[in-house]
């Protein structure tokens, strides 16, 4: 477990192509930032988008937020380019999507290798198809072979996902839960963050809110947004609560007194605790700790 996690509550796509958009993410409180070069692009655009979200970058306005660009698939025209700009920009993250296999993660690590990625760029990897859920254990554990470019996070892109599964749009985050439980899995085994997917619907308020309820219940980090009105929301449902901590302050404290030195199993107002909750305890306080005030 990292001393200082960061928090991913709220990652919000931002188009590439709308400089308006780009200058708002200064004032926008999501933890993380994607400038997307992909889907939020057309064809047409997609030249210019690479420009202005590499001179977004470099103009290191976005504070302490997390700056992440996805760029277009390994198979498309505009990669090539996509990643040399971004290593340039040097974000701190770059996202491939349409990974299927292990193998795609060594062509991209090719690739930003070939860019010259500078020592601390990450791998940010979505899983947004059948066959990348299928193979989701063995391209999470790509993380753990030592590489100088490391894999960090698992992006689920659901819209995708779902299309390819045949999956009609209202049963969208029933049919996908065990997909979504396989991804929080991979994850945590092989020590990587996990986001979920978006919400579509920016007039249906209550159905978001239950969405990124099921997604922290599910085990993520965070939620993928397409909306700056979204991000509030996320942020707060993916924080611990008053309670968490709380809960997480007395456990801790209770294992730190000296009659309790050598016991793995206590009571806590009446509830029995063991050392494994201990951990969950300082877990819950890093990320409290790690949340800065919004903006």
């Amino acid at each position: 477990m990292a001393a200082t996690p960061r928090p991913r509550r709220s990652a919000l796509y931002v188009p590439g192509s709308n400089p308006r958009a780009l200058d708002k993410g200064r004032t926008i409180a999501a933890d993380v930032l994607i400038l997307d070069l992909e889907d939020a692009v057309s064809v047409e655009e997609k030249e210019m988008a690479r420009a202005a979200v590499a001179a977004a970058v470099n103009v290191r306005a976005y504070g302490r937020r997390e700056v992440v660009v996805r760029v277009n698939g390994l198979g498309t025209p505009w990669i090539a380019r996509d990643i040399a700009a971004a290593v340039a920009a040097e974000p701190d993250a770059v996202l491939i999507p349409k990974i299927s296999r292990a193998e795609d993660i060594r062509r991209a690590r090719a690739a930003l290798t070939a860019a010259q990625a500078p020592d601390g760029l990450a791998l940010w990897v979505m899983i947004e198809t059948p066959l990348a859920v299928l193979n989701v254990a063995s391209i999470a554990a790509v993380a753990q072979n030592g590489a100088p470019i490391p894999i960090d996070t698992l992006v689920i892109g659901t819209n995708d996902l779902a299309r390819e599964m045949h999956v009609p749009p209202k049963a969208i985050r029933r049919a996908l839960q065990p997909a979504l439980s396989q991804c929080v899995l991979a994850a945590r085994a092989y020590g990587l963050a996990v986001l979920d997917g978006t919400f579509n619907d920016l007039t249906d308020w209550s159905g978001f809110r239950a969405d990124c309820e099921d997604g922290r219940d599910l085990g993520m980090d965070g939620k993928t947004l397409i909306h700056p009105r979204q991000v509030p929301i996320a942020n707060e449902i993916f924080a611990p609560s008053d309670a968490d901590v709380a809960w997480a302050e007395k456990v801790l404290a209770a294992f730190t007194r000296p009659e309790n030195a050598n016991r793995a199993v206590i009571a806590v107002e009446g509830q029995m605790v063991e050392r494994l909750h201990a951990d969950v305890a300082e877990r819950i306080l890093q990320t409290a700790t790690a949340i800065l005030p919004e903006e």
